[in-house]
């Protein structure tokens, strides 16, 4: 091996992906082992290993409320990007310990091991239901369920530890879709594939923004190179080009040739069903879904824009559409996998599966 080719080993960037198992975290891995970086992975799920064996990253089963051990893997990065969280459709004891607790381990252990960049993915579900839009930074936090109130208490924590010198930027992104992203969006295309009427809370004339997980992932990556303070900050990210979920998912039908159609629905009602499905586990919706289903949802992202120097490429209907070709292709694989509580799988429709029959 020459000089120059063991300089150019030896000063690649090491970087840290909690949550490495999951969606976000393998497209962020996979986009940095693409930049040459060095890619350690943690996640106390199993790693697929169609997605990482033979791949040269760095496997990690570690939970990251295991703070001893999260410290050991924290050590040596230059990097980490924590996607790591229990989900909505966990217990409350694993949202609210995973998201806080396991938060604060990793960017504890960030600041001791002077990390020279630690990006945190939040959420917007930390505004609740705003009745004001576009929604930026400096509104007000009103946690929705277990899961909103962790990322609002997780951030407090954060921004406390920013100020003790920690180089930390949160991240607040909308619902972010793509390729291999399943979850709650397997049961959109599911009844997409099949030329299913789409029921919706309300009559979809509302406007909801989500996002590609590419705009995500090239957004942390530029973040992550960054050395600037100005990212030492709270933002907003999202689709910049969005229309109403009407006309989003008529997109996507006409993409699709399934012959699928949006089907309106009393608002009030349905949310009442779903609230008592989800009572009795019979629903694979949560609280902050369907109580913002049928309102405006869309944030600014235009301080990201101007601190970045970047700027999202793709739009709603594209972003949708991506993801909508991946599910096709890999319609039978999906079938597969079963059902879970990740968006790596997915989600058990319940009563919806009922519901389907008579679409």
């Amino acid at each position: 091996m020459s000089t120059k080719t063991r300089a150019q080993k030896t000063h690649s960037p090491k970087i840290l992906i909690t949550g490495g198992a999951g969606f976000l975290g393998l497209h962020l891995a996979k986009f940095f082992k693409q930049k040459k970086w060095q890619v350690s992975l943690l996640d106390i799920a199993d790693y697929p290993s169609h997605e990482y064996d033979h791949q040269g990253f760095r496997l990690l089963r570690i939970d990251v409320r295991d703070k001893r051990k999260v410290d050991q893997a924290v050590a040596g990065n230059d990097v980490v990007i924590h996607t790591a969280a229990a989900l909505p459709l966990w217990s409350r004891h694993d949202i609210m310990t995973t998201n806080v607790n396991g938060t604060i381990n990793v960017a504890t252990s960030a600041l001791k091991h002077k990390v020279k960049r630690m990006i945190h993915i939040s959420s917007t579900a930390v505004y609740g239901v705003p009745e004001k839009h576009p929604i930026v930074e400096t509104d007000a936090l009103i946690g929705v369920g277990a899961y909103g109130e962790s990322k609002i208490a997780a951030e407090k924590k954060l921004r406390k530890l920013m100020k003790r010198g920690l180089n930390l930027t949160i991240l607040r992104p909308k619902t972010f879709v793509g390729t291999e992203r399943l979850g709650v969006f397997e049961i959109l295309f599911d009844w997409v594939h099949d030329g299913k009427k789409i029921p919706v809370i309300g009559d979809g004339r509302n406007r909801y923004q989500l996002m590609d997980v590419d705009d995500l992932v090239t957004a942390s990556y530029l973040i992550g190179q960054s050395r600037s303070r100005k990212l030492n900050d709270v933002f907003n990210i999202g689709a910049k080009q969005f229309g109403t979920v009407r006309e989003d998912l008529e997109a996507l039908f006409r993409h699709a040739h399934s012959g699928s159609r949006l089907l309106a629905t009393p608002a009030w009602l349905v949310k009442g069903m779903l609230r008592g499905l989800e009572t009795l586990h019979l629903s694979p919706l949560y609280q902050w879904v369907y109580d913002t289903a049928d309102k405006d949802s869309f944030v600014s992202i235009e301080k990201l824009e101007k601190t970045l120097h970047w700027s999202p490429k793709y739009s709603n209907a594209a972003a949708l559409i991506k993801s909508f070709d991946w599910y096709q292709a890999h319609y039978t694989e999906v079938k597969a996998r079963g059902v879970g509580v990740s968006h790596t799988v997915g989600w058990k429709q319940g009563a919806l599966a009922l519901i389907k029959k008579v679409m």
